[in-house]
């Protein structure tokens, strides 16, 4: 049994499973409805999939190397991010607290046969920039993929397995999330219990895009 490709399971699993930015916008959009959640979680784990196609290429090196160019990756992601979070909180303005007849507000989810192409595609696309425009992604992936290939191995196979390792425990963890928040959402779209989870990730996110936005350079 290969002990090195355990260790890195086990890497990569905290290193998925680890709250960011991306498990923030899973759960919000879960809290809207399963379709968009999911969405958002598939999204996510295409976003790493770039990241770690740009490792396994070698151009994660280069972005690492070039400030000019890391820096200008830093400026988009943490411009999104901050986008998203301003978004939530400006979402609790339009969020009632009771509905009419004093009961949490259907979501949704809750009007049968009613078309979500739209949300699936924002949702998508909402995880997928996300996680794509993260610029801390390519410098761990650059650091951690190097040290689980054995010595005198052929880096690229060893180096494609452990980056699609990533990919699916991403696949498993984010649609995972998505699935607990809609099963636990009767009580997690209650009006004031999604209004405060909207606010909470919605000052997470603002605080997670000024710091990349006004911070120093990541290295």
């Amino acid at each position: 049994m290969d002990a090195q490709l355990i260790a890195f399971t086990g890497v990569a699993a905290g290193m998925v499973a680890l709250p960011g930015a991306d498990f923030t916008v899973v759960v919000r959009n879960a809290l809207a409805s399963r379709t968009a959640g999911l969405a958002t979680a598939l999204g996510v784990a295409g976003g790493l999939l770039v990241h770690t196609a740009l490792a396994v290429a070698g151009l994660a090196a280069v972005l690492v190397t070039m400030p000019v160019l890391f820096r200008t990756v830093q400026l988009l992601g943490g411009a999104y991010v901050l986008y998203l979070g301003i978004s939530a909180l400006y979402a609790l303005r339009r969020r009632p607290s009771r509905d009419d007849s004093g009961s949490p507000s259907a979501t949704r989810e809750d009007e049968p046969g009613r078309p979500a192409p739209r949300e699936f595609g924002r949702a998508l696309r909402q995880g997928f920039l996300t996680n794509a425009l993260n610029p801390k992604a390519p410098v761990l992936f650059l650091s951690l993929l190097p040290q689980f290939v054995p010595h005198g191995q052929p880096p690229l196979p060893r180096t494609l397995l452990l980056a699609a390792l990533v990919v699916v425990l991403a696949l498993i963890w984010f649609p995972a999330v998505a699935l607990l928040v809609d099963r636990l959402g009767r009580w997690l779209r209650r009006p004031r219990t999604a209004r405060a989870i909207e606010g909470g990730s919605g000052v997470a996110l603002t605080g997670l895009g000024l710091a990349l936005v006004t911070g120093p350079l990541l290295r």
